[in-house]
């Protein structure tokens, strides 16, 4: 699936700029199948990223970094293992980054592709992008919501851990589904 770059879409106080990515009040998560019958939530606390909201919306970008170091699935034993070779290998790799490569319209939501860089590999990756929408906040600024999700299979990014049970079945699926919540700060825009 490609980008369009010439859809036409009027969105609801829509602010064209530059906007930072409010670690403060954004969530980066994911869940995973854990034993084949619950699920295990994880978030990653330390990330930052920019979002260009343009004059054309389909001509939008974002960038983001992810500390993998950041990991936190409330179990720090489960955590550090995640960060070490049979995972993430953070020191080796201690970042995951997000690059768009263009925006689709989906319905009244959009699809944002991009390409996933972890463990030194580059896939593409579509997330599922809902608007929430623009408007001052307390401080004289100006916000932006954004909700997104999406979902990758581990493997193709060399994360390969492949623990089986006993009884058959992986004790960690290969798919993962990425959550995000993402608010943003207008940047000022320079003279």
């Amino acid at each position: 699936m490609t980008a369009e770059t010439g859809f036409q879409v009027q969105i609801p106080g829509y602010v064209a700029g530059t906007w930072s990515i409010d670690p403060v009040h954004s969530n980066v998560d994911f869940v995973v199948r854990h034993m084949m019958v619950s699920k295990v939530r994880g978030k990653f606390r330390t990330f930052s990223g920019t979002i260009v909201t343009a004059e054309n919306p389909a001509e939008s970008s974002v960038t983001a970094e992810i500390d993998l170091n950041s990991i936190d699935t409330g179990q720090e034993q489960r955590d550090n293992h995640i960060r070490s070779a049979d995972f993430f290998e953070v020191e080796t790799y201690p970042t995951m980054t997000y690059q768009s490569t263009g925006l689709s319209p989906d319905g009244d939501d959009f699809i944002l592709h991009g390409k996933l860089t972890l463990k030194g590999v580059t896939r593409e990756v579509p997330l599922k992008l809902e608007l929430n929408g623009f408007g001052p906040d307390a401080f004289g600024g100006t916000r932006a919501g954004f909700t997104a999700s999406g979902e990758i299979n581990r493997k193709d990014f060399n994360v390969n851990f492949n623990a089986m049970m006993e009884t058959g079945g992986a004790v960690v699926s290969d798919r993962i589904v990425i959550q995000l919540e993402i608010e943003a700060v207008l940047q000022p825009q320079e003279a």
